[in-house]
């Protein structure tokens, strides 16, 4: 197999990718403060920095070696060949590898303790989620061989609907349940005190940097500007299209289930985009908005689990959905270009599921026996923001005097 051919275009097209995925992670920290009380704004922009970065040391020293087998312990001149390339694909991975935490501060908002969940975030990206991106993206463990020798194709996740949202998501219930509900949130009587988001334009916008970023984040995951396809661009666009109206239509016109709504429905198309129809992705991204509505309902009014920005239904199970909906729409006789198999999809989405699920009950698990993971009466009662940061959002108590 003759080498790739990388040019400085190559470079800068990845470049690109992983600045407007690091731009998400805006979206990922407006979309928690526009949600959570007030008292825990400042915690939401902080967690969302400070795991990034976090992430970006394990990631570096652990994660990439065991998805990849690639280390940076070399000189530069010798990791500045091909242009960089090989850095630049590693920021743009980062940047998938970093929205696991991301995606799991939405969950545990309110009531999670800083430097636990800072030492969870360093277990997570260095260790569990790249587990499983080496067997779907890097042929890990043989597992891809086999699939495609028992039946016909291998497990296929163009921008990550299993490997980063599912995994994400589904790290993220299992964090939530360990965590508990927020104090007053349910009562014995079976009553539920409304808990409503400090601010909706905040929320809004936080939506909106998130589906802005997301073409990059299914686009470039071409990774070669030679193998950019329109065909991803217009199905996340039609993905995003069928969820917020869905969303809108499930929701009763709620804006928090619209702005929710396409950001499903781009979960959900990430592993297909590059294969489906655009009528295909219509419908796997309407699917999806319509999931989030009723799944979100059902686990905070009737199962009562406390899951704040509802990371499980919106990544754990539209990414879930999106693995599966690659092997419907991605076939032929349903206008997809083909290349799927849906046995393959649903072992590889339950695969993922299942090192999430392994993974953060070892990692959260350990963190509750001998830490701890939330906040005390007190602190919580206080909001993170004080509690944590000896800082409020605003100035009001202070002018105040």
């Amino acid at each position: 197999m003759e080498p790739l051919k990388i040019t400085s275009a190559d470079v800068l097209f990845v470049l690109l990718g992983a600045i407007m995925i690091l731009a998400m992670h805006a979206g990922f920290a407006f979309l928690e403060l526009g949600t959570v009380r007030k008292k825990n704004q400042v915690n939401a922009l902080v967690k969302i920095m400070v795991d990034f970065a976090v992430s970006t040391i394990a990631y570096f020293f652990i994660g990439y070696g065991i998805a990849y087998g690639v280390s940076f312990f070399a000189g530069a001149e010798t990791l500045a060949q091909r242009n960089g390339y090989d850095l630049v694909k590693f920021f743009f991975l980062l940047t998938f590898a970093a929205a696991i935490p991301a995606i799991v501060s939405g969950g545990i908002a309110e009531r999670a303790k800083f430097n636990p969940q800072l030492a969870a975030t360093f277990l997570l990206v260095g260790f569990v989620y790249p587990f499983f991106e080496g067997i779907a993206w890097n042929q890990a463990f043989g597992i891809q061989a086999w699939l495609k020798a028992s039946f016909g194709e291998e497990f296929h996740d163009f921008a990550g609907s299993v490997v980063v949202h599912a995994v994400g998501g589904w790290i993220g219930l299992v964090a939530v349940v360990l965590l508990g509900a927020r104090r007053g949130r349910y009562h014995r009587d079976g009553g539920i005190s409304a808990h409503p988001p400090s601010s909706i334009p905040f929320l809004a916008l936080g939506a909106w940097v998130l589906t802005v970023g997301w073409f990059g984040f299914n686009v470039m995951s071409a990774q070669l500007l030679d193998k950019i396809s329109g065909l991803v661009a217009m199905n996340s666009l039609m993905a995003m299209v069928g969820g917020t109206l869905a969303a809108l239509v499930a929701g009763r016109n709620d804006p928090g289930f619209v702005h929710n709504g396409p950001l499903a429905g781009l979960v959900a198309v990430c592993a297909g985009s590059d294969l489906m129809h655009p009528l295909g992705a219509l419908v796997t991204g309407a699917v999806a908005g319509a999931l989030f509505v009723y799944l979100f309902t059902l686990t905070q009014n009737r199962w009562k689990i406390d899951d704040v920005l509802g990371v499980w239904p919106l990544h754990g199970l539209c990414g879930a959905w999106g693995g599966l909906a690659a092997g419907i729409f991605g076939m032929k006789a349903l206008g997809g270009l083909g290349g799927v198999a849906f046995l393959s999809q649903l072992i590889g989405t339950l695969m993922g599921i299942g090192v999430a699920v392994t993974g953060s009950f070892v990692v959260y698990g350990l963190l509750k026996q001998f830490v701890g993971l939330r906040l005390d009466a007190e602190e919580e009662f206080n909001g993170a923001d004080l509690s944590i940061h000896k800082i409020s959002s605003t100035a009001e108590r202070e002018t105040l005097w």
